[in-house]
């Protein structure tokens, strides 16, 4: 079976189309941060109003613990999406108006997220009821069986938007045919996070790069001191593991040569920049904590990154909310930017870097709204808020 697109649900004119979105994104009391996963919804909208529908947004923003919780409501993404769209959007009314609706969270209602299925179906029976077809659009939510996502798409005829066709496309291209040189940036705090992605992708790549908190984990499995760096001491076998099949397999696995470490975590702690071999022969000595890549690997993997055709990038190469610990995160981003082919930044914590970062969406070729969403479809996991649209 293929996936069902808007265009398999034929003349939408006068109908009133429920879109689960995900439109979860950070907030900072009523200010959104980051508006990525808001614009990302906007052109299925403008799809569905243009063949003349009425449109029922829906989503989850946090985890309120099923309950209604006044700070993860989403009435601030309701102000956004009028300014995005150019058009009046009714926040949660009672009974949804013709244009354009956004319904309050989700998981103010305890059976979104219910573990019993009877009490997601009668959910998505009322939310139902609310329209005459659903498009299930928010990818980051895909990898969940949840009432909006799974049994929604079972009670009314049902199709995918925009969002989620592109970033199947996308993923399809990362593993079925990427184009070669083919190389994975893989960062942030734990190797247990991508144990899955790295298992998937270890046979299809030509290079592996390792930044962030995890690099340490490698560095310790060498018998590197890492001061007071990240450390998953039950992992030492996972990553010999790796490293032996990168080996055999003739990929190039990447691991620093260098490191800024700091006296402690903090935004204005003092740094300096250390050889990955001897990163406790700082005037910090045991108690330091590597906090960013170095200069030197940061041109490397950069180097690494512009030669290929396909790259796809997860986690940030250091803490890159703090300035002085940004400067990995940026070369990487920079060099993703420039590349000839293909670059993907892998949602999550990565495209908040890069928006954080002053890069805009239009540099990359693609960043994904999914994190864990894509992270289970490049392991190979099957996704039930996909299967339930006819993907297999």
């Amino acid at each position: 079976m293929t996936l069902r697109t808007i265009e398999t649900l034929g003349d939408l004119a006068g109908t009133v189309v429920l879109l689960r979105c995900d439109l979860n994104v950070p907030l900072d009391g009523d200010r959104i941060t980051d508006d990525g996963r808001v614009r990302a919804s906007v052109p299925t909208i403008r799809k569905l109003r243009a063949a003349g529908a009425s449109v029922v947004a829906m989503s989850h923003l946090g985890r309120p613990e099923g309950a209604p919780d006044p700070k993860y409501s989403l009435a601030p993404v309701a102000k956004r999406l009028d300014e995005l769209l150019g058009e009046p959007v009714a926040f949660a009314p009672t009974t949804p108006t013709s244009g354009v609706t956004l319904l309050e969270n989700l998981r103010f209602d305890p059976r979104e997220t219910s573990k019993d299925a009877s009490e997601r179906g009668a959910f998505a029976t009322e939310l139902a009821a609310l329209g005459d077809v659903f498009v299930s659009d928010g990818f980051g939510v895909v990898h969940r069986k949840q009432a909006s996502v799974y049994e929604l798409a079972k009670a009314l005829p049902s199709a995918a938007g925009l969002l989620i066709a592109a970033e199947l496309d996308v993923l399809d291209r990362l593993t079925a045919r990427p184009e070669k040189p083919y190389t994975v940036v893989l960062g942030g705090s734990k190797v247990s996070d991508k144990l899955g992605v790295i298992d998937a992708l270890l046979p299809k790549v030509d290079r592996l790069l390792i930044g962030g908190g995890m690099l340490f984990t490698f560095l310790a499995a060498q018998g590197h001191r890492i001061g007071k760096s990240l450390l998953e001491d039950s992992q030492f076998d996972t990553v010999k593991r790796y490293v032996a099949e990168a080996e055999d397999r003739g990929v190039e696995l990447v691991l620093p040569t260098d490191i800024v470490m700091a006296s402690g975590f903090s935004a204005d702690a003092q740094h300096v920049v250390a050889r990955a071999d001897a990163l406790e022969g700082t005037d910090f000595g045991a108690d330091g904590i590597g906090l960013d890549i170095g200069p030197e690997t940061a041109a490397n993997f950069a180097s690494h990154i512009r030669s290929s055709r396909t790259v796809f990038w997860n986690g940030p190469m250091g803490v890159f909310e703090f300035p002085a610990f940004a400067e990995g995160t940026r070369a990487v981003a920079q060099a993703l930017s420039d590349v000839d082919g293909l670059g993907v930044v892998g949602g999550g914590d990565s495209a908040a870097a890069v928006r954080a970062l002053g890069f805009a969406d239009d540099r990359f070729g693609h960043i994904s709204t999914g994190g864990g969403a894509s992270l289970e479809f490049l392991e190979g996991k099957t996704l039930p808020g996909l299967e339930v649209l006819g993907w297999q």
